[in-house]
């Protein structure tokens, strides 16, 4: 009976947000971390003190994915609101009246280039009414958005799905280098083949062959850069790929090469300084997030500095230090040896998003009527995923909590003695099933990491190759994702359409499934 209980709040997490009339994540994962908090205590026995001091670890650690999200949230809305995404929206427009090359400048590299930014759905709700405004038809729209964004999504939101939702498995620092590395490889086989079938939801195959040569140039363009990177950090790879591909499309469309022949037309012109000032938010983020990163700076090692400038202790609750580099931590959480550290100004949230976005209104102008209008919509929009961040981490916290008893190795036991070896062909989708109810590669991580560390340790898997599947499949899963598909919706103005989009959707994601599975074969 043992893993049956183990593993019943997953499976009721997956009913709630999977049924007919689903409940929505900020609603069912607290009532799932109750069901989960309260059969620790009375089935498994657990202490008191130490499921309490894991709620409270968990409450503070969601905090690392709220700030980066809301930091890149409040920094698009910073460039709707100065004015700037309107003006890159009309620049990206004037490239190319060929329908591929917008289809793949827009929908493929722009949208590499905001998941490497910021994730979180943010680049299929950005892309999309670029496109509808060019005269392309909302439905398909959506469908190429939602499956376009998939391959930088591992290294999205400045890698966070790697370096926080892999990084809570007690990893060292090489094996998540290595995560990283063999996902990107992965992803890079799979981009071969997933933006062909994205495109083909919008124009026909005569089309695409007419423009092959464009097609993977604009493709090349950021995988290339995108599996280099990963060699050097985790956090780069999309941003910086999308970045480089981006310029790379945007060049071979203006030169018209790989493109099928076009009819003249005339263009507006553009200032290099108005794109240089418009473009600001994406290039200043990049810029300052190199600076702080890159060791021979000396600006890493600051930031991440635990030099305490003070200490305050409140028994029995915690000691608290904060160093002069704005590094917070909480030691012996209620004496459990529980102990939790976020360095405020390092993890990527105050620095960059929302320093850039105060550079921004400077350079726009603007008064505090728009920072307050910035302010206020970010806030709309992050309110709820603060609560399932919150709850998300809460419940991972208290499946890998209690050492030979934690639940993911219950339940993690069960499944490699389900499936033995072939588990490696399948390990995508569990990370795939993460992401379609959670919305996040990150929660797909954070929930099925454990579960999967402890099915390789079971079948002497290699773990690096099998958390990449993880990670891989948390990103795929992207084109499934129910938040995903009805943030879209919304944008686009699409009523009751979520079913026919999942339908279509399903196949390429089975797809890259397939491809990561034949991978790990290699790996």
């Amino acid at each position: 009976m043992t893993p049956l209980i183990a593993i019943t709040p997953i499976v009721l997490l997956i009913f709630l947000m999977t049924k007919k009339k689903s409940v929505p994540s900020y609603i069912a994962l607290p009532l799932v971390v109750v069901l989960l908090y309260l059969l620790k205590l009375f089935y498994f026995g657990s202490d008191f003190n130490l499921m309490n001091a894991t709620v409270i670890d968990g409450l503070l650690t969601a905090w690392t994915p709220i700030l980066v999200i809301w930091g890149a949230i409040f920094l698009f809305h910073t460039m709707e609101n100065t004015g700037a995404m309107a003006f890159i929206r009309q620049w990206l427009n004037s490239v190319t009246q060929n329908k591929i090359a917008q289809l793949m400048i827009i929908g493929w590299a722009f949208a590499f280039l905001i998941e490497g930014a910021s994730g979180f759905g943010t680049p299929a709700a950005l892309a999309a009414p670029l496109l509808i405004g060019l005269g392309f038809k909302p439905l398909r729209v959506a469908m190429l958005a939602l499956v376009m964004n998939s391959v930088p999504v591992s290294f999205g939101a400045v890698g966070t799905p790697i370096w926080f939702g892999l990084g809570q498995l007690g990893l060292s620092e090489e094996q998540l280098f290595e995560i990283g590395i063999k996902s990107a490889l992965i992803h890079s086989v799979a981009a071969l083949i997933i933006p062909i079938l994205a495109l083909r939801f919008v124009v026909s195959w005569q089309d695409i062959r007419k423009n092959i040569v464009f097609i993977y140039l604009s493709i090349l363009s950021c995988i290339i850069p995108y599996f280099l990177l990963s060699f050097l950090s985790y956090e780069f790879p999309a941003i910086l790929g999308g970045l480089i591909g981006l310029i790379l499309s945007v060049f071979f469309a203006k030169k018209h090469i790989g493109t099928e022949k076009e009819l003249p037309h005339k263009a507006p012109r553009f200032k290099f300084r108005d794109i240089l000032k418009n473009t600001f938010a994406l290039w200043g983020t990049v810029l300052v997030l190199l600076i702080t990163r890159i060791e021979s700076f000396g600006l890493k090692a600051l930031l991440n500095s635990t030099v305490h400038s003070l200490t305050i202790t409140l028994q029995p609750f915690a000691e608290i230090l904060l160093s002069s580099s704005g590094v917070l931590q909480l030691k012996n959480i209620l004496g459990t040896g529980t102990d939790f550290k976020h360095a405020l100004l390092y993890v990527p949230s105050i620095i960059p998003f929302f320093f850039i976005a105060l550079i921004t209104f400077l350079l726009f102008r603007k008064g505090k009527g728009i920072i307050w209008k910035t302010w206020k919509g970010s806030w709309q929009q992050i309110k709820k995923p603060i609560l399932a961040l919150l709850a998300a981490l809460v419940f991972v916290k208290l499946l890998l909590v209690d050492g030979d008893q934690a639940l993911t190795l219950i339940i993690g036991e069960s499944l490699a003695n389900l499936t033995g070896p072939l588990w490696q062909y399948i390990a995508s989708f569990l990370g795939g099933l993460g992401s379609f109810f959670s919305g996040s590669n990150t929660v797909s991580n954070l929930t099925f990491g454990g579960i999967q560390q402890s099915i390789a340790t079971d079948l002497n898997l290699n773990l690096t190759t099998i958390l990449a599947a993880q990670t891989v499949g948390g990103a795929m899963g992207n084109m499934i994702c129910i938040n995903n598909i009805v943030a879209v919706c919304s944008v686009l103005n699409l009523e009751k359409k979520e079913g026919v989009i999942i339908k279509k959707t399903i196949w390429p994601m089975l797809v890259y499934g397939g491809i990561a599975g034949v991978m790990t074969v290699f790996l």
